[in-house]
C-alpha cells in the first residue's frame, strides 16, 4: 500500500500548469529521483508532497501514522539558535527538551555549583527519560558529529554551505517514514557526498529526491520520475535506462505529432477548397477539424535547449604550465609539498579534495596568482585564460543580465563573427524580459548560467572552472560536457561532481593528504582504482578531532551533566574541565572565520593583511592544541574516577 498518493493533480503558476492531472505515488522503501529541466516545477510538487502546496485540483493521500520530512533547497535567511538547536528543532517537542538541555549545560559549564541550575536540569533530565529523550539525543549528537558540524555555533554565523549542511541534520534527525530533499548534494564535497549516500541507503524509509548529480542518483534511485510540461513519466532502473526510454518517448512523441500536423494540414486544406467543398460539408468532419485546432494550440513543446559556445583563442604554446617540487604552506597548515606535474597544451585536468584542502589554493598556485614557498611555477607563451569563479564575485548583483555578459557592450565577438548580446544570451536560456532584470533576481541555476556566458564568451585557450556544475540542471550538465569536450585549450576542472569529473577530464590532480597532491591518468572512478590503500583513510585524522570536539561538546559533559554529578577534581580542575568545551568550540569558530576572512581578494593581495592574518592563525591554532590537550588531561582524570566509582558500586 502506498505510503503517499497524489490523484487527478493540478497546479499552474500562469497560464501553463506545473501538473496536470498528474498521478503520483510513494511506496514503503523505494528511492525517487526527480529530474527535469528547470523551472518545470520539481520544487513545487516536492512541496505538494510534503503539504506545504496545496494543489488547485485533485487529493493528496497520507497513510495513518506517516510522518514526511523535507529539506528545502533554499536556506532561510534568519534562524534563531545554534546548530545544536536547529537539529533538535526536528524532533519537535522533545527537541525543545533537548535544546533547553543544552543551553543549560553551557550555563552549567561557566557557573558549575549554581544549585539552580542543577536543580533544573535534573528535572528536564526527568522529562527527556520519561519521553525517551535520550535515544533523540543519541541521534542529534550523531548527526552532528558524523556531518562534522559546529553544534554550538550560531546558525547565522554560518556559511551557505554548512547552512544546508545543517538543514538536512535537521530533517534526518525527525526519522521520518518519507525523507523529501531538494538538491541535497550541493556544497558538499565528495566525501560528504558518499557519507550522505550510504546514510540515505542505510535508513530503511522511501525518499523523494532532486539532484543534479548523477552519480549520486544511480547510487540511491530505484525509480527516476521525469516531470516535462506538466506531465510525469516513470522509469523503473538506473540512469542509463532512464536515457534510452526517454529517447525513445520523444522520438514516438515526435512521430505522432507529424502525423498529427500532417492530418491537420490536410484537414485545413479540405476547408478551405470554396464552394465545391462546402456543398459536400460533413458537420462531423468539421467538429473534428476544430477539435484539432484547438489540440495543436494547447500542445506544449519542449523548452529549448541550450546552445553553449566555448570562445577558444588562437592556441597556446605546447607547455601550459610547467610545475617543478612545489611548496606551500598557509598557515602553518601544508597546502602542496613537493609537486612536480608537467600540464600540456589540450590536457583537461581535474583537482579533487575534501572542503578546505587547498583546491583553489592550488589552483591560483598553478596560475602563477600566488608565489610558492620553494620550487616553480612556469606558465607557457600565448596563454589566453578564463576563469570561472565559484563564489560568482564576477558577477555584479546590480547590473542587468545583458550588461552582465559583456560588460555593457551590445556585441560579443565569437570567432571570426560578432553576435548581438542579446541573441548570445539567449543561448543560454535568457528570454529577452529576463535579460533586463538585475543578477540579483536569478535563481541559482540562472546565475550559474550567466557566469557560464560571461566566461566562456572571452576567448581563451586555457579554461578554469571552479565548481561550475552546482544547480545546473542535467540536459545542461550533458551539453556542457560535451562542449568541453570539443574545446580545443586546456581546461583546469575543480568539481564534487564525480559523473562529471569522469566524463571529462583525461587525468586528475587529487589531495590524497594534508599536503599531499598526486597525479593520476583519467577521471574521479579511475583515481578511485589506482589510489594507494595508505591514502585511503589519510584525511580520517582530521574528521576524527572534529568528532572528538562534537562529542566533547553535545556527548560528554552532557552525560557527565545529566546524573548531576561533578568530577572528582579541585575545585580551579572542575571550572576549567566545565568551560574548556566551550573554549574549543570558541577558538574552532574564530579559526574557520579567519581562515574565510584570508581568502578575500582584498586580504590575500595586501601582504602587510596577509601577514598579519598568518600570524594571528598560529596564535589561534596553537591556543586549541592546547586547549585539546589540556582537556583530554582533565577528561582522563575524570573517566579513571568514573571507573573507580562503577567498581566500588559494583562490589
Amino acid at each position: 500500500m502506498a505510503l503517499l498518493t497524489l490523484h487527478d493533480i493540478t497546479y499552474a503558476l500562469g497560464d501553463k500548469p506545473l501538473l496536470d492531472h498528474q498521478d503520483f505515488e510513494v511506496e514503503p522503501r523505494e528511492r525517487i529521483a526527480l529530474v527535469g529541466r528547470n523551472g518545470e516545477g520539481k520544487s513545487t510538487l516536492v512541496k505538494i508532497l510534503h503539504g506545504q502546496i496545496v494543489p488547485d485540483e485533485g487529493e493528496r493521500i497520507v497513510q495513518e501514522g506517516i510522518h514526511i520530512a523535507m529539506m528545502p533547497q533554499e536556506v532561510p535567511e534568519h534562524l534563531p539558535g545554534s546548530v545544536y538547536d536547529q537539529i533538535a528543532a526536528g524532533a519537535g517537542e522533545v527537541g525543545e527538551l533537548l535544546k533547553h538541555h543544552h543551553a543549560l549545560s553551557q550555563h552549567l559549564a561557566a557557573r558549575p555549583n549554581d544549585k539552580a541550575l542543577l536543580a533544573e536540569l535534573e528535572q528536564v533530565q526527568k522529562a527527556l527519560e520519561a519521553r525517551d529523550g535520550w535515544r533523540l539525543n543519541a541521534q542529534v549528537d550523531k548527526v552532528i558529529t558524523e556531518m562534522n558540524l559546529p553544534a554550538d555555533k550560531p546558525f547565522d554565523a554560518l556559511s551557505g554551505g554548512v547552512k544546508r549542511r545543517v538543514l538536512l541534520g535537521q530533517a534526518l534527525v525527525q526519522q521520518p517514514d518519507i525523507l523529501l530533499l531538494d538538491e541535497p548534494t550541493n556544497h558538499l564535497d565528495i566525501p560528504a557526498i558518499q557519507w550522505l549516500e550510504k546514510f540515505l541507503i542505510n535508513l530503511d524509509i522511501a525518499l523523494v529526491f532532486i539532484t543534479h548529480d548523477r552519480a549520486f542518483l544511480d547510487t540511491l534511485a530505484t525509480r527516476i520520475v521525469e516531470l516535462d510540461r506538466g506531465r510525469l513519466r516513470s522509469y523503473p532502473g538506473s540512469w542509463q535506462t532512464y536515457l534510452q526510454r526517454q529517447a525513445d518517448a520523444l522520438a514516438a512523441e515526435e512521430k505522432a505529432n507529424a502525423e498529427f500536423d500532417k492530418k491537420l494540414a490536410q484537414e485545413e486544406a479540405w476547408i478551405r477548397q470554396g464552394i465545391k467543398a462546402r456543398r459536400t460539408r460533413n458537420e462531423g468532419r468539421v467538429r473534428a477539424l476544430k477539435a484539432l485546432r484547438e489540440a495543436a494550440a494547447n500542445r506544449r513543446k519542449r523548452k529549448g535547449q541550450a546552445s553553449i559556445t566555448v570562445n577558444a583563442a588562437e592556441a597556446s604554446g605546447k607547455k601550459v604550465i610547467e610545475v617543478e617540487h612545489l611548496h606551500y604552506t598557509l598557515d602553518g597548515q601544508p597546502i602542496v609539498q613537493d609537486l612536480s606535474t608537467l600540464i600540456l597544451r589540450g590536457d583537461k585536468v581535474g583537482i579533487i579534495g575534501p572542503n578546505g584542502c587547498g583546491k583553489t589554493t592550488l589552483l591560483k598556485l598553478l596560475l602563477g596568482q600566488i608565489k610558492p614557498d620553494k620550487g616553480k611555477v612556469k606558465l607557457g607563451t600565448r596563454l589566453e585564460i578564463a576563469y570561472f569563479d565559484q563564489h560568482r564575485e564576477q558577477l555584479d548583483p546590480t547590473m542587468s543580465v545583458v550588461d552582465a555578459v559583456a560588460d555593457k557592450s551590445d556585441w560579443v565577438q565569437i570567432g571570426e563573427r560578432k553576435v548581438h548580446v542579446m541573441r548570445y544570451i539567449q543561448d543560454f536560456l535568457f528570454s529577452p524580459d529576463r535579460a533586463r532584470q538585475p543578477v540579483s533576481a536569478l535563481s541559482g541555476g540562472e546565475r550559474n548560467r550567466l557566469l557560464l556566458a560571461r566566461v566562456f564568451a572571452r576567448p581563451s585557450n586555457l579554461l578554469v572552472l571552479d565548481e561550475p556544475t552546482n544547480d545546473l540542471d542535467m540536459e545542461t550538465l550533458a551539453l556542457l560536457e560535451d562542449k568541453l569536450l570539443e574545446y580545443p585549450g586546456t581546461l583546469l576542472l575543480v568539481s564534487h561532481d564525480r559523473a562529471f569529473i569522469d566524463n571529462v577530464v583525461t587525468s586528475t590532480l587529487v589531495f590524497d593528504a594534508p599536503g599531499v597532491v598526486n597525479e593520476y591518468v583519467g577521471g574521479y572512478t579511475d583515481w578511485v582504482r589506482q589510489r594507494p590503500a595508505q591514502y585511503e583513510e589519510a584525511w580520517q585524522p582530521r574528521k576524527k578531532r572534529t568528532q572528538t570536539q562534537t562529542q566533547t561538546q553535545t556527548g560528554t559533559l552532557c552525560k557527565s551533566r545529566r546524573k548531576a554529578q561533578a568530577p572528582k577534581l579541585s575545585f580551579k580542575e572542575q571550572r576549567e574541565y566545565d568551560t574548556l568545551p566551550a573554549r574549543i568550540e570558541q577558538l574552532e569558530a574564530q579559526i574557520s572565520d579567519l581562515q574565510i576572512h584570508m581568502s578575500q581578494p582584498e586580504v590575500f593581495q595586501d601582504p602587510k593583511a596577509i601577514q598579519t592574518a598568518q600570524a594571528r592563525l598560529a596564535e589561534l591554532e596553537a591556543e586549541l592544541e592546547d586547549a585539546f590537550a589540556r582537556w583530554e588531561a582533565l577528561e582522563t582524570k575524570h573517566q579513571a574516577w568514573l571507573k573507580t566509582k562503577r567498581q566500588n558500586t559494583s562490589t
